[in-house]
């Protein structure tokens, strides 16, 4: 039997509508839920049985250093201004050298709804990470 690794968590890019865009250091919050519905079926009120009700993407959270780049900022600011620009997102994990992909999620129309800026302290010499929170409306893996 082969024993298969798992990958690495700090291998990952993120590519918008196919463009790789930025370099994040933190990628949280990816999941789904089916928020389960209960019912009792007639004649037989002592079991509850369950069948699936509404799916819920969780929302994305990237962090990512600051930089001169807007174009985070720019599609943030569309949703501001009550103007939602959806776009397909892909979250890409790559192997350990950082070179190929082994996995991809793809997040369908996302959009931003939540931008958090870098904390500033004079006494720290830490690099500027703000974060950036997207929702989308389904999702695949490949």
């Amino acid at each position: 039997m082969v024993a298969n690794d798992p990958f690495r968590a700090f291998n990952f890019k993120l590519e918008i509508e196919g463009l790789a865009e930025g370099h994040f250091t933190e990628c949280s919050g990816l999941g789904v839920k089916v928020t389960p519905i209960k019912y009792r079926e007639a004649g037989n009120s002592q079991v509850v049985r369950h069948i699936p009700g509404p799916v819920d993407y969780a929302a994305v959270t990237l962090r990512y250093g600051l930089t001169d780049s807007t174009v985070l900022w720019d599609w943030m600011l569309t949703a501001v201004r009550g103007n939602v620009v959806r776009k397909n997102v892909s979250i890409i994990l790559l192997d350990s050298q950082g070179t190929s992909e082994v996995m991809r999620w793809n997040l369908i129309d996302a959009w931003p709804s939540e931008w958090v800026g870098a904390p500033l302290d004079a006494l720290n010499h830490e690099v500027a990470i703000e974060s950036l929170t997207l929702v989308f409306d389904s999702m695949e893996r490949a």
